[in-house]
């Protein structure tokens, strides 16, 4: 990330545009545990770019070392008031963590779309970070939701992977598909183990957050379009890919590393 980055005003809202919506916060958040569960790794976890902890706290139950690097020194300070245990909470941007563990299980949840240099990211968890056997699971914002079709074919941005105004004032640099999320891993020299997506939707989240408000939607609905995402993960909220170490992150020097991305 470049250091002219000013991380705390991007977590900010801003006008038409919620940072965070409750939908994300009270559906997806849910439903990408449920997709990276069978997929956890026992031991130590990392979890980079962890905002105000609301995804750490659901993380909470299957671990018990749990590492946050976040650059926002705000969010971090929400964490801290939020999240029970004792998470080690490291204010750092991720070219200049030092970290000095490696770590079964690598978390990057909705982060890669911000990053500067998303390949160099990858790499460095691949050769750094990553414990031998470990696992790195990616959630990002999916390009081909058909949420976004259709605001494409509504004439509220150009094409699907377009990056809004709001969008690029949260700090967001591109827009994934499965396709550009896989090449990014592949270009770092990791192995896709796994592809999947988080939730059917059709709808944009300032939609879904109204909807959540009314009985119009209920629990079973809201199984049936994560169900049916799995069916069709290139139509979901999210994309995710489950990845481990390719062969340039199997070392035989253990010795912690300050990462070089």
């Amino acid at each position: 990330m470049s250091e002219t980055r000013d991380f705390d005003h991007e977590a900010q809202d801003v006008p038409g545009h919620r940072y965070a919506y409750d939908f994300d916060l009270d559906v997806m958040h849910g439903y990408m545990v449920r997709a990276f569960e069978p997929f956890f790794r026992p031991g130590r976890l990392l979890e980079l770019g962890s905002f105000r902890g609301d995804f750490t706290r659901r993380l909470t139950p299957y671990f018990s070392d749990i590492t946050c690097v976040e650059a926002s020194g705000e969010a971090i300070a929400a964490a801290r008031e939020r999240v029970d245990g004792p998470i080690k909470f490291v204010h750092s941007t991720f070219e200049t963590a030092a970290l000095p563990e490696r770590y079964d299980t690598v978390v990057l949840t909705h982060v890669l779309e911000h990053l500067d240099d998303p390949v160099g990211l990858l790499r460095s968890v691949n050769q750094t970070w990553l414990a031998d056997g470990g696992r790195l699971l990616i959630a990002c914002p999916n390009a081909n939701a058909p949420s976004r079709q259709i605001a494409v074919k509504m004439g509220l941005i150009t094409h699907s992977a377009a990056v809004t105004d709001a969008e690029r004032q949260h700090g967001h640099q591109r827009t994934y598909s499965l396709d550009t999320l896989e090449r990014d891993a592949a270009a770092a020299g990791l192995t896709v183990i796994h592809r999947t997506g988080v939730f059917f939707k059709a709808f944009a989240n300032f939609q879904w957050d109204s909807l959540l408000k009314t009985d119009i939607v209920s629990a079973e609905y809201l199984d049936g379009c994560y169900m049916l995402g799995q069916q069709y993960p290139d139509l979901c909220a999210s994309i995710v890919l489950v990845c481990e170490q390719g062969p340039a992150g199997r070392r035989d020097d253990r010795a912690p590393a300050r990462l070089t991305a």
